[in-house]
């Protein structure tokens, strides 16, 4: 590791905070220097190149270096959800997910925790693991971080959120994301063609926007963008996901209060044609009622039967001998 890519003086994510979360502290991303878990198994929700036939061998990580306000999975970007574990169960995981037949390893929101992870993969594959592996990221990565990225990262999977300045710093609270995710992908690009073992995905990019409501010229920006710098070299991925945030702290007023409308989806879809892209995958929208929150306080944490979980916080790590209840002190 270079001295940047370090949880000392941490300039991991964009955010650059700058603690020494060697000492205890925290930052923006709410984690200190232990790799800490929520929920890892088979997930079949992802794109059907990342699912191949096997499903996707997910691994959840508690924190965020962005946190949206609107994150649907809330409960680990500001609630920090999760156990803290360490490298040699980090490695376990990896092989669990390889021996239950997993396509990849799917490593989600893992920038704020890459030395572990780097280190945790090495491990993984000095004890056998064959498997790509999968990063699953906002883009909000520093440039000298795929100097580690490079060294064990086989599939991209970053989402690119916004090309307004202005938006990124409501969504978010930072308006240099579009400039440095924009970098970022095109630094994933550069490094990784698309290649495919039959169905699977095994070396590439796919970049993910998830359309917001009432903000369709901030899709058509992404879009743009995609077809003008990536077009021929990535896939695209459109989600339609977006659920207001609920009672999970303040919510702005308007179009935030609301999913996204079949009008909206049609004219989505649309701005596909208009700019040419047709390599990639557009998602469903939920129907009426549907929800795909997951709940990460749960073992059986996705709805729909979208995962089977194989490794869970709530539980104990194997081998973990139970503490013996204390009992109060006193004659008779």
């Amino acid at each position: 590791m270079t001295a940047r890519v370090s949880y000392a003086r941490c300039r991991l994510c964009g955010r650059g905070c700058g603690v020494d979360r060697t000492r205890g502290q925290k930052g923006f991303c709410g984690a200190g220097s232990r790799l800490r878990i929520a929920w890892a198994g088979i997930h079949r929700g992802e794109e059907p190149v990342i699912c191949g036939e096997g499903g996707s061998g997910a691994i959840f990580l508690s924190g965020c270096g962005l946190r949206c306000f609107f994150c649907q999975n809330y409960q680990l970007s500001r609630e920090n959800l999760g156990r803290d574990t360490d490298i040699r169960e980090f490695a376990d995981i990896c092989l669990m997910l390889q021996h239950k037949g997993a396509e990849n390893i799917n490593i989600v929101t893992g920038t704020h925790f890459l030395p572990s992870l780097a280190e945790g993969i090495r491990e993984s594959k000095k004890r056998g693991l064959t498997k790509p592996v999968v990063w699953n990221s906002s883009g909000y990565e520093q440039a000298e971080c795929f100097s580690v990225l490079d060294g064990f990262v086989d599939i991209y999977l970053p989402d690119l959120k916004t090309l307004d300045a202005s938006l990124g710093g409501f969504m978010f609270g930072v308006s240099d994301y579009p400039r440095s995710a924009a970098a970022a992908i095109k630094k994933m690009a550069a490094s990784r063609p698309l290649r495919y073992e039959g169905s699977s995905l095994v070396s590439g990019l796919i970049v993910r926007h998830l359309v917001l409501p009432g903000l369709p010229e901030n899709t058509r920006a992404v879009l743009a963008w995609f077809a003008e710098n990536l077009a021929g070299r990535a896939l695209v991925s459109l989600m339609f996901q977006y659920s207001p945030p609920g009672g999970k702290g303040p919510v702005p007023k308007g179009e935030w209060g609301r999913t996204v409308s079949p009008e909206e989806y049609e004219k989505t879809l649309a701005m596909l044609d208009e700019f040419g892209i047709e390599d990639g995958f557009v998602q469903e929208p939920p129907g009426n009622g549907e929800s795909r929150l997951p709940d990460f306080s749960s073992r059986d944490a996705f709805p729909g039967g979208l995962a089977r979980p194989l490794w869970f916080h709530g539980e104990k790590r194997p081998g973990e001998r139970p503490r013996a209840r204390a009992r109060r002190m006193g004659r008779g």
